[in-house]
């Protein structure tokens, strides 16, 4: 299976680096793992909502230019559904059975994915009702998706 991550804005935090490259190395014998990041618009921290829309759109084009046609795409979106791990776990696993084998995970910046980002989706995720930091979401999303392929593959760790 080929998993992409693709998310707007550089993680700066060294110990966000740390963790993201190991559990990409840790996922090596199960999947094909690409970090695509995209730049952030630069915006003042007081938007107006008009703003707010254009910020997310253009991040949105960029986020839409790094996606093929024939991917299946999995928006992380606080209006997703939610899922336990053994759930994620069964959805990649159903996915790959159904020839599904591109599967990316978009991550949008600090003021969430644009409704043109949402729709190219095919599904919605939500990890929980809280906001978390987008960079942080793409080491929670990686140490997820080890967590699945583990269960997958009748592995320990999941408990």
């Amino acid at each position: 299976m080929n998993i992409t991550i693709a998310s707007v804005g550089k993680v700066k935090e060294k110990y966000l680096k740390l963790g993201i490259a190991e559990f990409e190395k840790r996922l090596r014998p199960y999947a094909k793992v690409s970090i695509v990041e995209v730049a952030d618009e630069k915006a003042p921290e007081q938007l107006s909502p008009v703003e707010m829309e254009r910020v997310k759109e253009k991040e949105a084009e960029r986020l839409l230019a790094k996606i093929g046609a024939t991917e299946h795409v999995i928006a992380l979106d606080l209006g997703g559904q939610m899922m336990t791990s053994e759930q994620l776990a069964e959805r990649l696993d159903s996915l790959a059975t159904y020839g599904k084998s591109k599967v990316t995970f978009v991550i949008g910046g600090s003021l969430g994915l644009h409704e043109r980002m949402l729709q190219r989706a095919d599904e919605s995720l939500s990890f929980s009702k809280m906001t978390f930091p987008h960079q942080l979401m793409k080491l929670i999303l990686l140490e997820q998706v080890y967590r699945a392929f583990r269960i997958n593959h009748n592995e320990p760790y999941h408990k």
